[in-house]
């Protein structure tokens, strides 16, 4: 995988390094602050919130458009929904489903079930059919809190389990129709009459901090996600983490953009906000155009992105001002090296958090130093059980020494993140919580990776790092791909051409080629609006910037982006579409050395690269 460092990604000249023993401090503290919470403590999410809701009851929590809500209105929400949760039999340890879009009730929904030690199970409000039926099914879900904007997706699905649905109006989106039979349209009825009254502790008296509290699914971008368990230890902890790696206090405003059913905006940001007695703005949905206007207008100070919502805002034209507003820190994921120094050169010097993990980590990464594109640094190996083992893309097996173990990377080398398991009763810290499958739990976990009868989750992530302990993301196992003897990862071929002028997004991913070892890059592009795409320029930019064997063979023009709901970048149909101009309406072009450009797809341009026609998958 050295190969790929032969790419020149364009960044701002080479930061200093800081000092390893100031990330290491920094990192100490985090460390510090994720063991207060014991596994076994009584201790619980709801416990928090009522905390925080007696000490400073008047102090605002939520902000939804020109509404309002103290931390003291919303723990007496939550409270009345307890009582109604109660009386139709929910009991500590049930699961029950939320699909809900980004809202008040949202909160009112989870905060209410957590009073009763309930496992809050968080539905993708984009599904319906069969990846509905699968999520509550396999969350064995007892009852579904819907909000009224999603009843869609429940009249769209067949062979829906029979449990409750309880509906929660949404003034927004008012449902023009009769109500599915399983749905109970009385269930505001009922918390219109229920009493603000303190919920019962005891009633959730013995849940411990290691009890699990939520079910997030994954964001993959192939197959049904898997529900990953999430512990009020650990959602409580990332709060605890996150105010001494910020310096959050209440004073702060966050900013909720992104889904509440993912775990981003639902762990870090809540989690955070709710440990130091900030603000959270809730917007429904993330807008560029609104974005701006919500931070001057709230005074945001904290905004969690993804990479992607950066490169939208970036994409939009200047305007006098941009860099008066009260942001002081992003924390996030996916923002290139070319991104990052744009967003500080336009928007001016706010301290960036970039981060690597997962939904179900047991292991991560933070740039806590504000070095320009790393993702996360380990100044000392002996205090992280994160782990960067070689990886052969070619065979898709890990490298074993003479003893038959595991090899370490060394500076340089591309492998994979794999987190050590700690599984200790006084320790939160290191466990791996798993899903709700068991069988997808194993498959997660590597044995005898360094010795006998170790145990370390896999994370599926390549990385890399320098010689002065930064880290950096390479790609996904699977996505990275081999042409012509060479291995090229998608993500930094992406990067390195993000920034073609007029470009909005850019997915790139292998795909097979008949009679060919390993696979042909690919490039499915979206141009900003008005933009149209310049093949020379392309060309050009690939020439400068990338080995022949990393430029891609195929562009497909794409007319919109085709992405997940958290803004992932979906590959798998594209795959399979090859380059079949017969599979798809997009423009396409192949890459003609001979022309020094990318022509429009024809027969005789496709042989003068070599190449024969496509040939979908089963269709051989």
């Amino acid at each position: 995988m050295n190969d790929m460092s032969r790419i020149n990604v364009p960044v701002a000249s080479r930061q200093q390094p800081v000092p390893r023993e100031q990330t290491q401090a920094l990192l100490d503290l985090r460390s510090a602050a994720s063991a207060q919470i014991k596994p076994a403590d009584l201790y619980t999410l709801a416990d928090r919130l009522e905390a925080q809701a007696q000490s400073a009851p008047e102090r605002t929590f939520l902000i939804y458009g020109t509404q309002t809500f103290s931390y003291g209105e919303v723990d007496a929400q939550a409270h009345r929904m307890a009582h109604v949760f109660y009386s139709k039999g929910l009991r500590p340890g049930d699961v029950c489903a939320i699909a809900m879009e980004n809202r008040p009730g949202f909160f009112f929904s989870w905060f209410g079930l957590v009073k009763l030690g309930v496992v809050v199970a968080f539905i993708n409000t984009q599904v319906s059919g069969k990846p509905l039926v699968h999520a509550l099914e396999s969350t064995a879900a007892k009852a579904v809190v819907v909000g009224e904007e999603c009843l869609a997706n429940l009249r769209a699905t067949d062979d829906v389990p029979d449990v409750p649905w309880w509906l929660i109006p949404d003034l927004e989106n008012p449902w023009d129709g009769e109500l599915p039979t399983c749905v109970d349209g009385g269930f505001a009825a009922q918390l219109a009459q229920a009493p603000a009254t303190p919920f019962p502790r005891e009633v959730r008296a013995a849940v411990t901090a290691e009890s699990t509290t939520l079910l997030i699914f994954t964001s993959g971008t192939t197959g049904l996600p898997k529900a990953a368990r999430y512990s009020h230890m650990r959602w409580m902890s990332s709060g605890d983490v996150m105010e001494v790696t910020l310096g959050a206090t209440c004073d702060d405003v966050f900013y909720c953009c992104l889904p509440l059913y993912h775990g981003a905006a639902a762990t870090s940001v809540t989690s955070t906000a709710l440990r130091v007695g900030a603000s959270i703005v809730v917007r429904r949905k993330f807008s560029v155009r609104e974005f701006w206007q919500d931070v001057r207008r709230n005074q945001i100070t904290v905004f969690q992105y993804i990479g992607e919502i950066c490169r939208y805002l970036l994409n939009q034209p200047p305007v006098a001002g941009e860099r008066e507003h009260s942001l002081r820190y992003m924390l996030g994921a996916g923002l290139t090296p070319e991104s990052w120094q744009r967003w500080l050169e336009r928007f001016g010097p706010i301290q960036v958090f970039e981060g690597w993990g997962a939904t179900e980590a047991n292991a991560n990464l933070i740039n806590v130093d504000n070095y320009v594109g790393s993702c996360g640094r380990v100044p000392d190996w002996s205090r992280t059980n994160l782990r960067l083992v070689r990886y052969d893309v070619e065979s898709d097996t890990h490298p074993r020494d003479e003893q038959g173990f595991y090899q370490l990377c060394q500076p340089g080398e591309v492998g994979e993140a794999m987190g050590f398991i700690v599984n200790h009763p006084q320790m939160g810290g290191g466990r791996f919580e798993g899903y709700t499958s068991d069988a997808a739990t194993e498959s997660k976990i590597r044995r005898d990776v360094f010795q006998p009868g170790d145990a370390y989750w896999s994370s599926g992530d390549l990385l890399r790092y320098d010689d002065d302990g930064y880290f950096y993301f390479v790609d996904r196992i699977g996505d990275t791909f081999r042409w012509k003897s060479e291995n090229v990862s998608t993500l930094e071929v992406a990067d390195t051409l993000s920034d073609l002028p007029g470009l909005e997004l850019i997915n790139v991913y292998g795909v097979q080629v008949p009679e060919h070892e390993g696979r042909a890059g690919m490039a499915a592009i979206l141009m900003q609006p008005g933009q149209n795409f310049d093949p020379k320029a392309f060309y050009d930019l690939t020439e400068a910037r990338l080995p022949r064997y990393a430029a891609p063979m195929f562009v497909r023009v794409s007319a919109a982006a085709d992405l997940t709901s958290t803004f992932k970048l979906r590959k798998v149909d594209l795959q399979r579409q090859g380059y079949a101009p017969g599979l798809f309406a997009d423009p396409l072009f192949v890459r003609d050395e001979s022309t020094r450009t990318y022509q429009p797809y024809s027969l005789q341009v496709l042989a003068r690269a070599g190449l024969p026609p496509f040939v979908s998958p089963g269709h051989e």
